[in-house]
């Protein structure tokens, strides 16, 4: 069983940055493409961004392009969420998941490409 588990969530005000982690147990952690997604109250679960197994290629949502990145260790089987210039906007449960379909080529924002997923971690920006 594949398990991701968050961290990094907190409160912060407007303009500062957060660095979400999710550590991923299994060996095949390697072959997964990676994504984040968050949840606010009310809302449906929404695409933040994704990385290729390899980390050879990302994707962001338009909310949060230029100053979101994403990225990977494999070697740590860890992926990584750095949220600069942070918005109130932004709060939300943030979400790992993991795309259990090995090397996969095209990476997805639906949330119903994704297999596996974190409990999440709650992010709060406030105004």
């Amino acid at each position: 069983q594949v398990q991701l588990v968050e961290s990094g969530g907190g409160l912060v005000q407007a303009g500062g940055s957060l660095r979400l982690s999710c550590a991923a147990s299994g060996r095949t952690f390697s072959t997964y493409n990676m994504g984040w997604f968050r949840q606010a109250p009310g809302n449906e679960r929404e695409f933040v961004a994704a990385i290729r197994w390899n980390g050879g290629g990302t994707d962001y949502a338009d909310s949060v392009k230029g100053r979101f990145t994403i990225s990977r260790d494999n070697a740590k089987n860890t992926v990584y969420l750095q949220m600069n210039s942070l918005k109130p906007e932004d709060t939300a449960v943030y979400y790992c998941a993991a795309d259990r379909a090995r090397l996969r080529s095209v990476l997805t924002t639906a949330p119903g490409t994704y297999d596996y997923w974190g409990p999440g971690t709650q992010v709060t920006v406030s105004s």
